[in-house]
C-alpha cells in the first residue's frame, strides 16, 4: 500500500490500518494535533518523513494479514458503525478506564511521593499535573455523558426513524463539540507536560516497584487517552456534526 504523503496525520489515522499504533510509538500526535501535515508532525519529533512513510506502509501490509494482527489500539472500522454504538464504546471502555485509573493512581502517587520526592522532586510536579488532569477529565466526561452523548444518540434515533430532530438546548451540536475539543487540547497539554517532567517515564536507578508501577500506569493512561480523544475528535464529533447538518437541509 502506497501512503499519500500529502495527507494529514488525522486522515492517515482514520484510513491507514495500524497508523495509530505507529503514531503512538513514534510520539506523533494524531488526536488533538491531527490536522497537521505528516511532514510537519514528523519535524516536530525529529523524524524523517520517508522513514515514517515506510513504517506506515509496512504496518498497513501487516494489518491485512489476520494472523499477524497485533493487539492494542483499535479504531479501524468505527467510521461507519452506528453513533450509538460508538458512544457506548467510548463510555464503557475509555470513560470507565479513566475513572478507574484516577481512583487507583491517586493513592499510588501519594505512596511514591512520600518515599521518593526527597531525591526526585519532579514527582511532586508530576502529581500536581495528574491531579489537574484528573479534575479536568472528571468534569469533561460528566458533561459528555449527561448532555452531549445523549443528544447524539437521540439525534441518530430521530434520523433513523425519519422524525424531526428535537431542538437542542445548545442550538447546534457544533457548540458543545467545540468546547469538548478545547478541553481535549487542554488535556493534551497536561499529558505533554507530564511526559516532559518524567523524562518520558524513564525510571531512575533507585526506583522501587511502586515507582515502576506508577510510571507504567501513567504511560498506559496516556496511550488510552490518545485513542479516546482520537475516537471523539476525528470520528464521533465530525459524524455527529455532519448528520445534524444533513438532516437540517432535508426538505
Amino acid at each position: 500500500m502506497k501512503v499519500d504523503a500529502t495527507k494529514t496525520v488525522r486522515e492517515m489515522a482514520l484510513n491507514i490500518p495500524g497508523a495509530t499504533r505507529i503514531f503512538e510509538q513514534l510520539g506523533i500526535d494524531y488526536c488533538c494535533g491531527g490536522n497537521k501535515p505528516l511532514e510537519q508532525a514528523c519535524g516536530e519529533v525529529n523524524l524523517q518523513i520517508q522513514q515514517v512513510l515506510d513504517w506506515l506502509e509496512s504496518a498497513a501490509a501487516a494489518e491485512r494479514q489476520p494472523r499477524n494482527r497485533p493487539p492494542g489500539l483499535e479504531c479501524e472500522g468505527r467510521q461507519k458503525e452506528p453513533l450509538a454504538d460508538l458512544v457506548a464504546h467510548i463510555a464503557n471502555t475509555h470513560h470507565k478506564y479513566v475513572k478507574a485509573e484516577i481512583t487507583r493512581l491517586q493513592p499510588l502517587f501519594q505512596k511514591v511521593c512520600r518515599a521518593h520526592s526527597g531525591k526526585h522532586p519532579e514527582l511532586l510536579e508530576l502529581q500536581s499535573a495528574f491531579h489537574a488532569l484528573a479534575q479536568e477529565l472528571t468534569t469533561h466526561m460528566m458533561k459528555e455523558e449527561m448532555v452531549l452523548f445523549p443528544y447524539i444518540v437521540r439525534m441518530e434515533e430521530a434520523v433513523i426513524a425519519g422524525e424531526p430532530i428535537l431542538p437542542a438546548p445548545f442550538v447546534t451540536v457544533s457548540n458543545p463539540v467545540a468546547i469538548m475539543i478545547h478541553e481535549h487540547d487542554s488535556a493534551g497539554n497536561l499529558l505533554r507536560a507530564m511526559r516532559q517532567v518524567s523524562n518520558g517515564y524513564q525510571l531512575p536507578e533507585d526506583a522501587c516497584m511502586s515507582y515502576g508501577a506508577l510510571y507504567s500506569a501513567l504511560a498506559e493512561f496516556e496511550r488510552d487517552l490518545h485513542q479516546h480523544v482520537h475516537l471523539e475528535n476525528n470520528i464521533l464529533f465530525p459524524r455527529a456534526i455532519q448528520m445534524e447538518r444533513e438532516k437540517q437541509w432535508q426538505p
